[in-house]
């Protein structure tokens, strides 16, 4: 080795290091607009703080719940806390870190399950432009439920899955033996592990289709066929390891075959085309690409389309599904679009191309989302980032209030605040209702809204559960409806949320100490419109 051998090799290392790769510059800009500017937007829902409390519970106890102790419903209500390990993760973390530590995980999960993405579709084309288009349109498309939830881990989970049974598909590679030990952790992960077998069904009827219909390829598609139809068996098996056994294979049926939870929910109803929608653009963009394509779809590729599409039409929750699966369909059929630009116009795009390719083959992987990593981990601990739920939903002060002066009796609140209370204020506060919309189902559904739209009926609703007091937000009907009424008073208000007792003699030193509190003007705005709910819920009126 000669005496210059070790400075060109540092030379080189800093050359291959100093820019980042596109996937690394995807990874790192997802995670530093979340970890550091957007990262709120993760906690916009309250369903993690339940999922936080229901992790410590199985760290105290190490068993899973199979009942609800979030509420005051008795005999308490049957529940399957099917993501058992998410809230493992998501309390372990909390523990830690707080609720930044949550951010900051979710934000890293996100930004790493997109650069997967970004890597697959490389797998597939040498068209880097081509990639990085159809990642960032993905990217956005999925972004409309990003939230920390478990529900982050099934869009990694779907990545990689669907990887192996495009590999297996199109490359012959031995990759379907992985997808029974991917889903021993999905399945207690979150209830998505049901598109794995999905996918796994189509990709094994796709096969057998042809296998009828193809005679010249009757071999090969029959023995992929066999091959799927064992790796099925042997996935099957791996979901009934998980604490509730083979029960668990029938809960996301049950779910989507409530029709009051499918059509009042609203995260299960279909996108709002009205609004800004990534969405949108993505499907526009796959049916143009594929109208224009000289390439046509195989069958199992049309499946994926229609049957995804059918998802994300449907329901709002797999609009990110649909960003994931249809991402490499729609990478095909645009780069055989591109070969039908004019000559000259695609002799420049290849250049480009060819160009970008060039450069990041010169480039080192790994250093900078590391690097990006620590840099986060480190503000982090230093304290200059730091997330919290957002006094501006959340009813925080009201909480604290309860704090200091408790509140005797059953309670009804608002669904969207019951996670937060669950977060903030159990065991000393039970809800009335919270996040777990399937397991509340129809019955408690519709009373909650009978009362939350102050509809007929609703004041028999709250004798019927013995309700002594509500927690509800300021602008809406039930506020309006109990100001009033004589046997209601409010105690606590503010521009997020009130607190009204009812004149009963539990509550006598409360009324005494708080005879009248004036509620914010805002209020009288609302009550001319007791027939419109305005109340932030996730059930429709």
């Amino acid at each position: 080795m000669t005496r210059d051998a070790p400075a060109a090799l540092a030379t080189s290392i800093v050359r291959r290091t100093a820019l980042p790769p596109i996937g690394d510059i995807i990874f790192l800009s997802l995670l530093f607009v979340l970890a550091l500017s957007s990262g709120q937007g993760l906690l916009g829902d309250g369903d993690t703080g339940y999922h936080i409390r229901t992790g410590e519970l199985i760290l105290q106890s190490w068993q899973v719940p199979s009942e609800d102790p979030y509420s005051f419903h008795h005999p308490p209500l049957a529940w399957m806390a099917h993501e058992w390990l998410s809230e493992l993760i998501m309390a372990t973390i909390f523990d830690s870190l707080g609720l930044t530590g949550i951010v900051i995980f979710f934000a890293a999960l996100l930004a790493f399950t997109h650069w997967l993405l970004y890597q697959s579709l490389r797998s597939r084309s040498n068209d880097i432009l081509a990639c990085v288009i159809v990642t960032l349109l993905a990217t956005a498309t999925s972004s409309s439920h990003w939230l920390a939830r478990p529900h982050v881990f099934s869009l990694l989970f779907t990545i990689i899955w669907y990887h192996c049974l495009d590999r297996f598909q199109y490359q012959n590679e031995r990759t379907l033996v992985y997808l029974p030990f991917l889903m021993l952790p999905w399945v207690n992960l979150h209830g998505g592990f049901m598109i794995g077998l999905i996918l796994l069904v189509i990709y094994l009827n796709g096969n057998l289709f042809l296998a009828l219909f193809d005679g010249a390829k009757y071999l090969e598609h029959l023995r992929k066929a066999k091959r799927l139809a064992f790796a099925f068996i042997a996935t099957l098996g791996a979901c009934l390891i998980n604490p509730y056994g083979a029960e668990i294979l029938w809960f996301p049926f049950r779910v989507t075959s409530d029709h009051f939870i499918m059509d009042g929910v609203t995260e299960f109803l279909s996108p709002n085309f009205h609004e800004f929608l990534p969405f949108k653009y993505m499907l526009l963009a796959t049916i143009g690409a594929l109208a224009l394509s000289r390439s046509a779809l195989t069958l199992i590729e049309a499946a994926l389309v229609l049957l995804f599409s059918y998802m994300a039409l449907y329901s709002a929750r797999h609009v990110s599904l649909f960003a994931i699966v249809v991402a490499p369909i729609l990478l095909r059929s645009l780069d055989s679009m591109l070969r039908g630009l004019p000559d000259g116009l695609f002799r420049i795009y290849q250049n480009r191309a060819a160009n970008l390719l060039a450069t990041e083959r010169n480039l080192t992987s790994y250093f900078w989302p590391v690097a990006g990593v620590l840099l986060i981990m480190g503000l982090s601990m230093s304290g200059t980032i730091h997330y919290a739920f957002s006094e501006k939903k959340f009813p925080a002060a009201a909480v604290d209030f309860l704090k200091k002066e408790p509140v005797a009796g059953n309670m009804f609140n608002n669904d969207e605040f019951g996670d937060y209370l669950i977060f903030t204020a159990w065991p000393a506060y039970r809800v009335f209702m919270d996040g777990r919309s399937d397991m509340y189902g129809e019955k408690y559904g519709k009373d909650y809204l009978r009362v939350a739209n102050a509809q007929p009926g609703w004041q028999d609703v709250l004798d019927k559960y013995n309700i002594t007091w509500v927690l509800f937000d300021t602008e809406s009907p039930l506020t309006a409806a109990l100001q009033q009424q004589q046997d209601w008073r409010p105690i606590y208000s503010d521009k997020i949320a009130t607190i009204f007792i009812k004149n009963v003699p539990a509550h006598a030193s409360l009324l005494q100490k708080y005879p009248s509190v004036t509620l914010p003007r805002l209020l009288h705005k609302q009550l001319p419109k007791l027939d419109k709910m305005d109340t932030p819920s996730r059930f429709l009126p």
